[in-house]
């Protein structure tokens, strides 16, 4: 039986799309962000929240089309599209990497006056946003039982962020894999450890075993990430072969596999981090 109400269920399904056996993806205009759910009988994890108050606001009334029951959050990083929506959620459990929760902390307030400047015509949105740290943290990995089915969350190591989570679910062979797997775009390099993240990314092959749900653009599976893990390969190798002879990122950019802008990004932290200063 489909778990969405009956008034609301063709509307829900035009905009929830259901991967697995409940497990749910919604994809938002707003910065092309995924949202998942995962149904249990006795809770639903909601994976990310969006970037303010009000489109968390938003998102929970949307989650109770498919569900009343008790929430649980789980934040992949803590970059605003994927946080700044946590408060709408309280006092539900939030659950992220220890290192979120800290970089919520002592980021946020220059990330929404960046945001303001950028958008000023939503400037009062993330200003005011109240910024909601997990309340759940963990290192490694932790496993949530929701009734009747577990989500495995586990930090695989650094790649996008410094504290980027996987959240799995073994039994219908789901994962959802926030910025680490970029779909419809180059990925996102400006708090990236370039050279960290091909060995996080082949990490994550070893459970992509079914849909893989990236943090922005359609769903995708094992194949997309392997290509993607090709090119952050690349870049890595070309980072240390090009530093080894004695050159620069800017040498390096005409080789690189992702566009000029995205490459210069990328290299630069490329070669901070080999340098030691990341």
């Amino acid at each position: 039986m489909s778990p969405f109400g009956t008034r609301s269920a063709a509307r829900a399904a035009r905009m929830w799309h259901e991967v697995a056996d409940k497990v749910f993806v919604r994809r938002f205009l707003d910065f092309n962000v995924n949202v998942g759910l995962v149904v249990g009988d006795n809770a639903t994890l909601v994976i990310d929240t969006r970037g303010s108050d009000r489109q968390g606001r938003e998102l929970a009334s949307e989650i109770r089309w498919i569900t009343h029951g008790k929430l649980v959050v789980a934040n992949t990083h803590h970059h605003y599209d994927h946080a700044f929506g946590n408060s709408a959620f309280l006092p539900a459990e939030i659950w992220g990497h220890e290192q979120c929760a800290a970089r919520l902390r002592s980021d946020s307030r220059t990330t929404q006056y960046a945001l303001a400047a950028a958008m000023p015509e939503f400037a009062a949105e993330y200003t005011d946003a109240h910024i909601t740290p997990p309340n759940k943290t963990f290192r490694d990995s932790v496993s949530l039982e929701l009734g009747g089915r577990k989500v495995e969350l586990t930090h695989y190591g650094r790649g996008h962020t410094d504290n980027d989570i996987v959240a799995v679910v073994p039994d219908v062979h789901v994962v959802f894999a926030g910025d680490l797997v970029e779909q419809g775009a180059p990925p996102s390099f400006e708090d990236s450890y370039p050279m960290d993240w091909p060995g996080t990314m082949g990490r994550i092959l070893d459970v992509a075993l079914g849909p893989v749900i990236p943090g922005h653009g359609e769903v995708v599976g094992r194949s997309f990430v392997e290509g993607q893990l090709a090119d952050l390969s690349a870049l890595a190798q070309l980072a240390r072969r090009v530093r080894f002879d004695g050159g620069s990122a800017d040498d390096a950019m005409p080789l690189s596999p992702f566009p000029a802008r995205v490459a210069r990004v990328a290299l630069t932290r490329a070669f901070a981090q080999l340098a030691g200063e990341l």
